[in-house]
This record gives structure tokens, sequence and C-alpha cells, in this order.
């Protein structure tokens, strides 16, 4: 089938100008040129545009545009044409139809995508990149992804697989002369390269936490006592009425959750119901999921007013959240309804005020927020790990090399460890694709989007 010529819309469906269709294979060009009343594309050079139009049996069915792409220079590594037609939903559907009768068949998901991958114009993470950098919602997210289809995070795993071949070929070779108990291989400067390696792998899984919180957004629990503004609170920062607001306690019963972007980081607030022991099993319930996505948050706006407990009974409130071992910002509320003699002793546990219903010192919140999480200074050399699949390769890949250590003080003969450095080969491989399965590659691409 990857010899096959594909067709798809690369553009969303829907109203909008311009749809474009593109093709991939090595039958691209000739394909289109049955249908295409212009420049003889077979003979024009890679990279030009060329007005014409398409014809059904000599009916003009568009006028359109033409790309150009001969292989190998392409996305795809294959001749690809790209037309831009009209966006009307007719000459969409006949025109794919037109192409498919002249040889090209349906794409499937992500099928461009794969062919550049196995042609040698992606690695696998770079591919995995792809569909990151489709569906960024932030600058921060799309920054990430940027910098992995770039090639940083290939880069990186490149020359840690380089470095451990060289060593596995000294072990091999060794195999070759076991009956004459000759070491090719300095294990000294083995442990020192897998330490050094490991330090990588290590920072590499660590990064993990920031880059999924980049590429999915950063869950932000509202908590708080009921009736402290935490609705109106989740409707300032999203500037409309997405949760109901009353007077009446209890009335969150259950989560709420929205996402705003505050400079380039996607937060996702989840509004909660008011943490209190109450005989309602319904609200009962609420609590209790509350409680439960604090304790998977990211970060925690916990909302206090000073109108319904004094300051000790806040500080208690505020010790109960700081053993969740989570993030967490205190905020005070209707901070135009307080005196001057309460404000003054609030002051002693730094919390920022605020007042949610006229939007008194939001923007400082939001400001606050940036800073708890550290994502909006990203430089753009740093490399994050957004993928829970590399994430597992790397762990598997610091166990074999433990493995590896573990053999060279327990003396263990070459053949155990050229395995075990095998082993973290090939993990490290499958992260790149170096390694790969068809199961694997149709579970990746299987989620693209079909034209891409």
């Amino acid at each position: 089938m990857n010899h096959d010529t594909i067709v798809a819309l690369a553009t969303a469906t829907g109203n909008g100008a311009i749809a474009v269709i593109r093709l991939s294979g090595a039958g691209a060009i000739a394909i289109v040129n049955k249908i295409f009343k212009g420049k003889d594309l077979a003979q024009q050079p890679s990279h030009t545009i060329h007005f014409g139009t398409i014809r059904d049996n000599g009916d003009i069915l568009d006028e359109v545009l033409v790309s150009v792409f001969i292989a190998p220079h392409s996305y795809t590594g294959e001749h690809v044409i790209e037309i831009s037609a009209h966006n009307s939903r007719y000459i969409v559907e006949r025109m794919i139809q037109l192409l498919i009768q002249h040889g090209a068949r349906a794409a499937q998901p992500g099928e461009f995508t794969l062919r550049a991958f196995l042609n040698g114009r992606l690695d696998l993470s770079q591919a995995e990149a792809v569909a990151d950098l489709i569906a960024s919602t932030s600058a921060a997210s799309h920054q990430v992804a940027i910098q992995q289809m770039r090639g940083g995070f290939s880069t990186i795993l490149k020359q840690l697989r380089e470095q451990l071949i060289q060593f596995a070929s000294l072990v091999e070779l060794e195999l070759d002369f076991s009956e004459e108990d000759v070491e090719f291989a300095n294990r000294e400067q083995l442990r020192v390269l897998i330490a050094e390696i490991n330090d990588v792998i290590q920072k590499l899984i660590a990064s993990f936490e920031r880059g999924n919180v980049l590429k999915n957004g950063v869950p932000v629990v509202i908590a708080g006592r009921p009736n402290v503004g935490k609705s109106t609170l989740l409707n300032t920062l999203l500037n409309e009425e997405r949760a109901i607001v009353s007077d009446i306690a209890g009335t969150t019963r259950d989560t709420i959750e929205d996402e705003i972007n505050i400079s380039g980081v996607m937060f996702r607030f989840i509004d909660t119901a008011g943490i209190r022991d109450t005989h309602d099993i319904i609200e009962a319930k609420g609590v209790e999921r509350t409680r439960a996505k604090m304790r998977q948050a990211r970060l925690i706006i916990y909302l206090a007013d000073p109108q319904q407990d004094d300051v000790d009974e806040i500080k208690s409130q505020i010790a109960e959240v700081a053993q969740l071992d989570v993030p967490f910002v205190v905020v005070v509320n209707k901070v135009d309804l307080l005196k001057q003699d309460k404000l003054e002793a609030l002051r002693a546990i730094e919390p920022l005020f605020i007042s949610a219903k006229n939007n008194v010192g939001v923007e400082d919140l939001k400001q606050a927020l940036l800073r708890k999480v550290n994502l909006h200074n990203l430089d753009a050399e740093d490399v994050l790990v957004t993928n829970i699949r590399h994430v597992d390769a790397l762990r598997k890949t610091e166990g074999a090399l433990q493995r590896v250590l573990a053999g060279i003080d327990s003396t263990v003969t070459s053949d155990f460890l050229a395995m075990d450095i095998r082993q973290a080969l090939h993990h490290l491989g499958e992260i790149t694709g170096s390694v790969s399965t068809d199961d694997l590659l149709d579970n990746i691409f299987s989620k693209f989007c079909i034209g891409k």
C-alpha cells in the first residue's frame, strides 16, 4: 500500500474560501495531469505553483492553483501535489472522486506523515510532534511541539545511542575472543558513560510533568468553603457566566471546568463544591469530588472569605490544604468589604486580596499563577518530554542501564553485559522509530487526521 498514490482533503471541512486537496505517491503528478488543464505538470520544476482548471470530460469543475513538489523534496519524500480549490463541498467531493477514478486511493488517517517517517523525512518522535503541533492551543504548547518537530529531542537521543553503540560493539567483539579472556571495553569508562547517560535520561523523565501540563493545560482547582465566591471567580476569569452564582450555600454540587489562555499558557480551571460537613447526600458527593480534584490538581486556588471565618480559622484551612502536597495560592475574596483591622491581621498569612465580583486583583492572581507553575518563561532550546510513550521507553532504558552497572559490579560475562546494552539501545530506538512494529505505527498514526 505504501507504493499507492494517496489523496485526501488537507484542510478542515466546513465554511471557508479555500480547500486544499493533497496527493502523494509516484503517480501523483501523472494523475493530476489527467484532469488539469494548464501547463504540463510533468515538465515543471519542484516547488512551483500553476494556475489552470480541473475538468471532468471537458466540463470545467473549478479554477485552481496546483503546487508541485518533486521527490525527494517534499513533506513525504514522494511526489506531492496540492490542489487549492474553492471550498465547496460539491467541488471537493467531485474532485477527489475524479482523482480516485484516475488511479489514486483515499488516504488513511496520518498516512502522509507515516510516509514521511517511512521515507526518512521525520523520525517517530518528530512525527508525533506534528500531531501535537496541530493540537496546540497556546504559545507554550506550540513552542514545545515546534522544538520537538525540528529534532531537538531526537538529537539528544541520537547522541545517547551513538555513545552506547560504540561500547556495545566493543563488548560484542569480546564475545568473539571469549576463550582468550580479553577486554576491549574499559569497564570504568563504561560506568562513567552510563552515569552521564542516566543523568540526561533522568532530566528528560523529570521534564515530563512540565511538558505534559504544557501540552494538555494546567489543571487548577478553585477550592474553599461554600459561598466564598468560587463560582464568581470562575466567571470573572472566563469573562462569562459559566457557573451559577447564588447566595444559597451548596449551589455548586459538581465540578465545572473551562480553559483560558494566560500569557501563552493554557490553564484549565475547575470550580468545585464548597468544602464543609453536610448531611445532604448529593452535596456530600460533591465535596468528596472536590477533595479528589484537589489531590489531582497541578495547582490549587484556595479562596477564603473573611466575612465567614476569622484569621485563625483561615489558617487552619490553609494548613489542611498544605497537607495535600500540591502547590497552592491563598486568595482572600471580598476585599472591598474588609475592615482595616482585619485586613492588617490577614496580611500575616500573605494572601492575594481580590474582589471577584468587582474584578479587583484578578490580574494579579493570573500573574501569581504564572509564577507558581513557572511555565511562561520557557527557553526556546528547552527539551521537554510530552508523550507518555516516550517516558515509558526512557524508564525502560534507565532500568537496562542499571542492570549494566550491576553487571559490571558483579563481574558478569560479556554476553550478559551485551544483552543489557542491547536492551537499552532497543528502548531508545523505540522513541525515534529506529525500532518499531506495525502495531505501534498503527496506534500512533491512526490518531492523526486524514489529510495529515
